[in-house]
């Protein structure tokens, strides 16, 4: 065998998938991190009329309007 025919294309040779494989679990981390954000730690009511943002909570505009 010569030397050209020794040589594995690009897509068959560990190191390319190496190096892509450390970003493209970021990517798949940080996908599931924004989904997590939105899906289970959304600001939500508390009960009618007030809302509960970070460690403020507000009076919405219907809860004033009710009292």
């Amino acid at each position: 065998m010569t030397k050209q025919q020794m040589i594995k294309p690009w897509w068959r040779q560990l190191w390319p998938w190496l190096l892509i494989s450390g970003p493209a679990a970021a990517m798949v981390a940080c996908a599931i991190t924004i989904w997590l954000a939105f899906n289970l730690y959304a600001d939500k009511p508390l009960r009618q009329g007030v809302v509960k943002q970070g460690f403020k909570v507000e009076q919405t505009k219907e809860g004033q309007a009710r009292k």
